[in-house]
C-alpha cells in the first residue's frame, strides 16, 4: 500500500470515527447497528486504523454484541485487526457495565417480586456466558435486592454435590436476608433442570424454610430461554 493510499484511508477512517462520536453525543446509541456500536468501542483502543471490518468480523464470529463482550480473550485475539489490547479493553467495558448495573440495582432497590423480573435479571447476568455459573441473590422482606446481594457460589464445572445448604444459609443470615433466589446457566444446553438440580433445590428450600427464610425460586437460564422451578410447580414450599 502506498503512502498516499494509507494517508487517504487514515483520513477517511478519522472522519468516520468523528461521525460516530457525534451521533453518539447527540442521541446515545439510538439508531446504531451492533457493528456501529462495536466500531465506536474499538475507536477507544485502536488508533488511526479501520475498525469497521474488525467490528463486522467480531459479529460474524460471535453472533451478537453480547456474544462479543462475553467471548474469551484468546478467541477475540484470533480476529484479524483486533490486536492484543482491544480484547482487554472490551473486557474492561463489559465488567464496568456489569458493576454499574449491579450497583444501580442495589441503589435503586430493585424489586424482584415476579418470575418475569427474575428471568430478566438472570438472563442479563448469565444468559450469554460460555461457562456455567451458579449464583444466589439475597432479598429483603419486600423482595428488594440487598446491598452486595448477589453471591457467585461456583463457576466453571459446577459440582452441585459441594454446594452445602448450611453455607448458603449462613451467608443469608449474615446479610439478614428475608428471601433468596438461586440461579445458574446452561451455556450449551436447554433451560431444563437435571436430577441434581431438583435435589439441590429441594435441599436448599427445606433448609431455608427451617430458618424462616423464603426460598423464592431457582432459575435456569440458557440462550434459548429460561426455566423457573416456582412457575413449573416443582417448588411447593
Amino acid at each position: 500500500m502506498s503512502t498516499e493510499t494509507l494517508e487517504k484511508n487514515i483520513h477517511s477512517g478519522a472522519g468516520h470515527r468523528s461521525r460516530l462520536r457525534e451521533r453518539f453525543e447527540r442521541s446515545g446509541f439510538l439508531g446504531f447497528a451492533d457493528h456501529e456500536v462495536l466500531e465506536l468501542l474499538l475507536t477507544l483502543c485502536i488508533p488511526r486504523r479501520d475498525v469497521k471490518q474488525p467490528a463486522k468480523k467480531l459479529l460474524a464470529r460471535f453472533g451478537s454484541l453480547r456474544g462479543v463482550l462475553n467471548a474469551p480473550l484468546e478467541s477475540l485475539r484470533e480476529i484479524e485487526g483486533i490486536g492484543s489490547v482491544a480484547p482487554v479493553a472490551l473486557r474492561i467495558i463489559r465488567e464496568a457495565s456489569t458493576l454499574y448495573l449491579q450497583q444501580s440495582a442495589e441503589e435503586e432497590e430493585s424489586v424482584l417480586n415476579s418470575v418475569h423480573k427474575l428471568i430478566d435479571f438472570w438472563q442479563a447476568r448469565l444468559g450469554d456466558l460460555k461457562h456455567e455459573v451458579f449464583e444466589i441473590a439475597y432479598l429483603d422482606h419486600q423482595y428488594r435486592l440487598l446491598k452486595n446481594g448477589v453471591e457467585r457460589i461456583q463457576e466453571g464445572d459446577v459440582d452441585r454435590t459441594i454446594i452445602y445448604p448450611r453455607q448458603v444459609l449462613a451467608a443469608a443470615l449474615k446479610r439478614s436476608a428475608a428471601a433468596m433466589v438461586i440461579a445458574h446457566n446452561h451455556p450449551t444446553g436447554k433451560a431444563e433442570p437435571s436430577q441434581e438440580d431438583c435435589i439441590l433445590t429441594e435441599k436448599l428450600a427445606q433448609a431455608a424454610e427451617g430458618l424462616d427464610i423464603r426460598f423464592v425460586d431457582h432459575l435456569i437460564v440458557a440462550q434459548g430461554g429460561a426455566f423457573s422451578f416456582r412457575r413449573s410447580g416443582l417448588l411447593k414450599r
